[in-house]
């Protein structure tokens, strides 16, 4: 951002305050993201682990039963990945809100600034025009004498 007018010091501020918030925020939205994203993956990795699980023809009843529990473990990694899931999404789900609600009060007061900034152009303009018009009579006036 770049150096303000004197008379907006105090709102500059409030805006570098609120960029931190939504740079902050923003931040924690990638991290949460990039975790769920890590859960999705490991609940489809196990989900097809368990789709593609081997079921031999003939088989011994001590390998039937391991392989019968380590798919009974696997179903239970399954179910508690799902509920670390859901927890995600709900984590996700604020921390987009926290975001969108930093992003649009940092827009709110950069609009304010950028108001502003306008308003003093237009009357350093005004008043250009002004000393312009009083600059063109008063040379006028004086080529009529």
């Amino acid at each position: 951002m770049s150096r303000g007018h004197r008379e907006d010091r105090g709102l500059a501020a409030v805006a570098r305050v609120r960029d931190v918030r939504e740079t902050d925020s923003r931040i924690g939205l990638q991290r949460v993201l990039a975790e769920e994203a890590a859960l999705v993956g490991r609940l489809s990795s196990l989900e097809s682990s368990i789709a593609t699980a081997p079921v031999p023809a003939t088989t011994t009843t001590a390998e039937l039963v391991a392989a019968r529990t380590r798919l009974a473990h696997a179903g239970i990694l399954v179910g508690e990945t799902r509920d670390r899931v859901a927890s995600a999404a709900v984590v996700t789900a604020d921390a987009r809100a926290r975001w969108t609600s930093d992003r649009a009060r940092l827009a709110a007061v950069e609009h304010l600034l950028a108001r502003r900034a306008a308003r003093r152009r237009t009357e350093a303009e005004r008043r250009a025009a002004r000393d312009a018009d009083d600059l063109a009579a008063q040379r006028w006036a004086r080529g009529k004498r």
